[in-house]
C-alpha cells in the first residue's frame, strides 16, 4: 500500500517457494484459478476510471506543469514532479476512496478502509502489485480454491488498512499491497500448520522466510506504507491457520488401511486453529475500536513509526 501515493514494495519470486508436497498432495483437490485473474482485472479497470476522472489535460495547464504521456489525452499522467509512478493526482486518489484518517474518522466514511486496496498511485505501482498477485495468488487459488483465497485477500486488506490508518493519519494511503502482505503471510501459517506433509521443510521455510524479510525491509524506506504491509501480514498469518489446513501426512493412507488410525488434523494444528481465531478476532475488534474512537497509535507505541520508516544518513522520515 503507497503511503502519499508512492509504494516500491516488491513480492517478486515467490511462487517458487511452496512446491515441497509429499506424494498424498497429489490427492487433493485442484481448483480453476478465476477469482485472481478477476481481481487483477477489476484493479485495472478501477484504475483507468480513476485517470478517467483525473482528466489531466483540464487541469494542468503552462509550459512548466505538462502531463506525462499528453497523446493519451485525459488519460495522461500527471507531472513526474507531482507523482513519480505515472498516475493520478493525490486530490483524484482522495475523491474516489483513498485511505484518509480524517475523513474515515470524523466524516464517518469507514468504507474507505476497503476501497483504498482498489486504487493505485500510478502504472508502475498497478504493476507491480499485480504481477505480485499473479504469482502468489494464482498457485493459492488453485490448492485452496477461490473462498478462501477471496475471504484471505479481502481480510488482510481491512487488516492493513486499519493498522495504516492507526499509525498514518497525516496523508493518503492506497494499494493492495496489505492484501498482498496477507497472502505472504497465509503461505507462511500454512506451511507451519501443514508441516508433516513438507518433504523439504527447511528449504521451504528459509525460502519463504527470506522473501518475508526482504519485502518488509523494502517497507522501511520513505514514502511507503509499511504499516498496511504489516497490518496484512499478520491478519493473512492467522487466517491461514484457521483457513488453510491439510490432513496430517499418512492420513490418506489410513482411509484404505483399517489396522492404522490417524486423525485427519493433528492436535497442534488444531492449537493453532483457536490460537490465531482469537489474536484475528480479538486484534481486528481492538483496532477497529480505537480507530473510530480516533485514537493514535503513535501514541501507545513511541517507537513504532520506524517500522514504517527508519531514518538514514541518506533520507530522512
Amino acid at each position: 500500500m503507497a503511503n502519499r501515493d508512492v509504494e516500491r514494495a516488491k513480492n517478486r519470486g515467490v511462487h517458487n517457494n511452496n512446491n515441497y508436497f509429499y506424494d498424498e498432495s497429489s490427492r487433493d483437490t485442484h481448483w480453476t484459478s478465476w477469482l485472481v485473474p478477476l481481481i487483477v482485472v477489476a484493479n485495472l479497470a478501477v484504475f483507468i476510471a480513476v485517470m478517467f476522472v483525473n482528466d489531466c489535460p483540464k487541469k494542468i495547464t503552462g509550459p512548466n506543469k505538462a502531463c506525462v504521456a499528453r497523446f493519451l489525452g485525459r488519460f495522461s499522467f500527471q507531472p513526474l514532479r507531482e507523482n513519480p509512478l505515472f498516475g493520478p493526482s493525490s486530490s483524484t486518489l482522495e475523491r474516489m476512496g483513498a485511505l484518509e484518517w480524517r475523513k474515515v474518522v470524523h466524516e464517518h466514511q469507514g468504507w474507505r478502509l476497503v476501497t483504498c486496496m482498489w486504487l493505485h498511485a500510478g502504472i508502475i505501482h498497478l504493476l507491480t502489485n499485480m504481477l505480485s498477485l499473479i504469482f502468489i495468488g494464482i498457485r493459492l487459488e488453485q490448492q485452496f480454491g477461490f473462498i478462501r483465497v477471496g475471504l484471505i485477500y479481502l481480510v488482510s486488506g481491512l487488516g492493513g488498512s486499519i493498522l495504516s490508518s492507526l499509525f498514518l493519519q497525516e496523508s493518503i494511503s492506497v494499494g493492495a499491497s496489505g492484501a498482498l502482505f496477507g497472502l505472504l503471510g497465509a503461505m507462511l501459517s500454512e506451511l507451519l500448520t501443514n508441516w508433516t506433509i513438507y518433504a523439504n521443510k527447511a528449504a521451504a521455510l528459509v525460502t519463504l522466510l527470506f522473501i518475508i524479510a526482504i519485502n518488509l525491509g523494502l517497507g522501511l524506506l520513505p514514502r511507503v506504507d509499511n504499516f498496511a504491509h504489516i497490518g496484512g501480514f499478520l491478519t493473512g498469518l492467522c487466517l491461514g491457520f484457521v483457513l488453510l489446513l491439510r490432513p496430517q501426512y499418512g492420513w490418506e493412507a489410513s482411509r484404505t488401511n483399517t489396522s492404522v488410525a490417524k486423525r485427519k488434523h493433528s492436535m497442534y494444528q488444531y492449537v493453532l486453529l483457536v490460537v490465531a481465531a482469537v489474536l484475528l478476532v480479538g486484534g481486528l475488534t481492538v483496532g477497529l475500536v480505537m480507530l473510530f474512537k480516533g485514537e493514535n497509535g503513535n501514541k501507545h507505541c513511541k517507537w513504532c513509526h520506524r517500522l514504517s520508516c527508519f531514518p538514514t544518513s541518506k533520507w530522512t522520515c
